[in-house]
């Protein structure tokens, strides 16, 4: 992982503005360098008539040994400042995957340098957000992966200067920073005569499979289809559904399911396994943790993970509680951190003990005093940047002290002072969206029928790349922690978007079964059958920031 901090000046720069740029970019290397403490460098380049500075900061996660940026092709003088991970489509093996991203482009430029960024890109899969200089074509390129798992901002200092940073900065609020958006390739050509007019577009697409187009090889194809809406009553349509399930063991029909289980969990299997195999080893440390909520998304990840890692590393739970001063006035203060994510995350650590007993299972208990809240707020919030309303507060202050894992690690013998090791998180974005979990998506079905649930679930899958997945990665990504999404790996959301809508969720049932269906079916498959009945709660309501000064405050309120 690596921030990335990217200043392009034309020339004819005056002093004042120069004084302006040094100051802003100290302050987005304080930022960036909390992102990747293991390494830094900065280089400077003339590159036509622009001067480019370039700075990265690295979390080592890949390779043998940690390797610095920004890269620079011996060739070409091309330059490459790479925050992601290529999980596909180049053969990695235990080498830095930048290193050989790079070597790819320029493998691929040798033969078409008008088309090698697109074709190298069409080829990997993984998270990422880039920039990279073509020093002979005097061309930036920068952009984020087609989903929008890695945040990258821009900020406009004028026609002839911008910044690209994975972060904002706190140096200069007279313009502002927006999020590069997602499934667009931006190419900047320096000899513009500004650096908006030399810019060029160049967007993903669905296959267009069946029609009769030119290929061409500019063109960007997303590696996965558009949902499909075809509506069907479902595989259970002659069960009367009024019937309360206690346990998804009396689930009808279950032989009809059973393919799609089986297909689920051998998609999420191998997205759980890439993303964790090149992890390099940390000793007797953990590797890989979990923010855990005891909910059905993370308990699957958790009981997938356990039968891919080594049978010696430990796994880390991490479980976040906040006091809440307008609830703790009700509460004795021994249940100040009983909140409801604390309560289900006992439940499913316990759960995951009995399915896999052998397995050394960290739960920690990170409990948030609200003056904590208050003294890191600030900081917080200047990470949300360009996000700006109260929900992302509640939801950006749960994900930065749960991912930052300072706690207590609670074993049935004893309560220890404890600070999180792994330095990779799973966490489970993407189940909602392509499964049917959130309150609106049952509203769709009772308000009008299936074919809106449908329409509802794709408009979701496809907005997924501009929604908060930059906001999370900023976040997490302050702590010096990687977050990783397997439920938005490629082969399962190729998986997820060709199959029907009902097998993935069946809205006749109740709250707690319906939605997400086919995962809480994968769940009691992999014997969470607690897990897999539990309710959705979103994480502000479960670990309780939301409302904690007034109860008059609105999710869409600007801060």
């Amino acid at each position: 992982m690596c921030g990335i901090q990217v200043l392009i000046t034309q020339t004819g720069v005056n002093g004042a503005k120069t004084e302006t740029y040094n100051e802003i970019w100290a302050s987005l290397t304080a930022a960036n360098s909390r992102r990747g403490p293991d390494a830094h460098n900065e280089i400077s380049v003339n590159v036509g008539p622009a001067r480019i500075k370039l700075g990265a900061h690295v979390l080592h996660l890949r390779g043998p040994n940690t390797q610095a940026q920004p890269l620079v092709a011996q060739n070409t003088g091309d330059i490459l400042c790479w925050n992601g991970e290529v999980f596909g489509g180049l053969d990695i093996g235990d080498r830095n995957d930048g290193v050989e991203l790079l070597n790819e482009m320029q493998r691929q430029k040798a033969i078409d340098r008008h088309t090698y960024i697109q074709r190298t890109l069409s080829k990997i899969e993984g998270p990422y957000a880039f920039v990279y200089v073509d020093y002979e074509q005097q061309h930036v390129w920068f952009a984020r992966d087609y989903l929008g798992r890695r945040s990258l901002l821009t900020k406009s200092m004028g026609a002839c200067a911008m910044l690209v940073s994975s972060v904002a900065d706190t140096a200069d609020e007279s313009t502002m920073w927006t999020e590069v958006p997602a499934q667009i390739i931006y190419c900047v050509d320096l000899n513009a005569q500004t650096l908006d007019e030399g810019t060029t577009e160049y967007s993903w697409n669905y296959a267009t499979h069946g029609l009769e187009m030119e290929a061409k090889d500019e063109q960007l194809e997303l590696p996965f289809g558009r949902v499909d809406q075809t509506v069907d009553i479902g595989p259970s349509s002659d069960i009367a559904l009024d019937v309360q399930l206690s346990d998804l063991a009396e689930f009808p029909d279950i032989c009809k399911w059973q393919p799609y289980i089986d297909r689920l969990k051998s998609e999420l299997t191998q997205a759980v396994k890439t993303r964790v195999d090149s992890i390099p080893m940390n000793g007797t440390h953990a590797r890989c943790g979990v923010l855990f909520s005891g909910g059905v998304d993370c308990m699957v990840l958790a009981a997938i993970l356990t039968t891919v890692l080594p049978r010696d590393e430990p796994i880390e739970l991490f479980n976040v509680a906040f006091e809440n001063p307008r609830q703790t006035k009700l509460q004795a203060e021994s249940a100040i951190y009983d909140v409801p994510d604390r309560k289900t995350g006992r439940l499913g650590w316990h759960e995951l003990q009995r399915i896999d007993p052998h397995r050394e299972w960290r739960f920690v208990e990170c409990d948030v005093p609200y003056s904590q809240v208050v003294e890191h707020r600030a900081h917080v919030q200047q990470l949300l940047v360009p996000a700006c309303t109260v929900m992302d507060m509640s939801i950006g202050v749960a994900l930065w002290f749960a991912s930052r894992g300072h706690g207590t690690c609670v074993t049935a013998e004893s309560r220890t002072a404890y600070v999180g090791q792994s330095r990779v998180l799973l966490l489970g974005m993407g189940a909602d969206e392509q499964l049917g979990g959130y309150s609106r998506h049952r509203s769709a079905w009772e308000k009008s029928g299936p074919s809106a649930l449908a329409r509802e679930i794709a408009l979701d899958v496809e907005r997924i790349a501009t929604r908060n997945l930059g906001r999370d990665d900023r976040v997490v990504s302050d702590n010096a922690k990687e977050a990783r999404f397997p439920f938005l790996a490629a082969n399962v959301v190729a998986f997820l978007s060709n199959t029907p809508i009902a097998f993935k969720m069946d809205m006749r049932y109740p709250r707690g079964v319906g939605e997400k269906l086919l995962l809480r079916l994968l769940a009691h498959h992999l014997g969470l059958v607690q897990a897999s009945m539990l309710a959705k709660r979103a994480i502000q309501f479960g670990a309780r920031t939301a409302k904690m000064e007034s109860s008059q405050t609105r999710g869409q309120d600007t801060l």
